[in-house]
């Protein structure tokens, strides 16, 4: 698989220098998918960016998503007509756009969409998400017909959790490229 096909959803407010989303992209070449508004994201037009990206992809892309980039999987998945274009997606600690204090800032994310996604999913929770319960990662998981690992408790799974490059989240990701 190309590195060019391993599209990057980072969360609001972007995946910054030390987190391994950056970090994979810097080492592996993998792309970051791009959005016009990192600080007020709107669900339409996030979804619409993946769907171009997504084309442009000269083999089925896999999707390794963070936080409201799991959100974005899930909403893209639902609508697309070209979800035969992903091979497998690599979701972590998605941020739940139904808490309060997250639907008040990011309002058009809500509700969350719960459609089963169309290609294989690893979902990868932390106990201790300030964005996400645990148990409401675990059904995401299960409405989205996801795997579904416990990390423990990893925080926000991000790079002040100390994970570095997570090196053993990208064996997850070489898992999904080869199945």
């Amino acid at each position: 698989m190309k590195p060019r096909n391993v599209l990057l959803l980072p969360g609001w407010e972007n995946s910054g220098p030390r987190h391994w989303q950056s970090l994979w992209e810097a080492r592996f070449g993998y792309r970051r998918v791009e959005q016009h508004d990192w600080m007020k994201p709107l669900r339409g037009d996030w979804v619409a960016r993946l769907e171009d990206v997504v084309l442009t992809c000269e083999e089925p892309a896999v999707l390794v998503a963070h936080s409201l980039g799991c959100m974005l999987v899930a909403a893209w998945a639902a609508h697309s007509k070209n979800t035969h274009r992903v091979k497998a997606a690599l979701l972590v600690a998605p941020g739940d756009v139904e808490k309060p204090e997250l639907r008040e800032q990011i309002p058009s994310w809500s509700p969350v969409v719960l459609d089963a996604l169309p290609f294989p999913a690893v979902l990868v929770a932390s106990r201790n998400d300030p964005y996400c319960d645990f148990g409401r990662a675990r059904m995401f998981a299960s409405a989205w017909n996801a795997q579904f690992i416990d990390h423990g408790d990893s925080g926000h799974i991000n790079a002040d959790a100390g994970l570095a490059s997570w090196p053993e989240g990208h064996v997850l990701l070489q898992d999904l490229m080869k199945d």
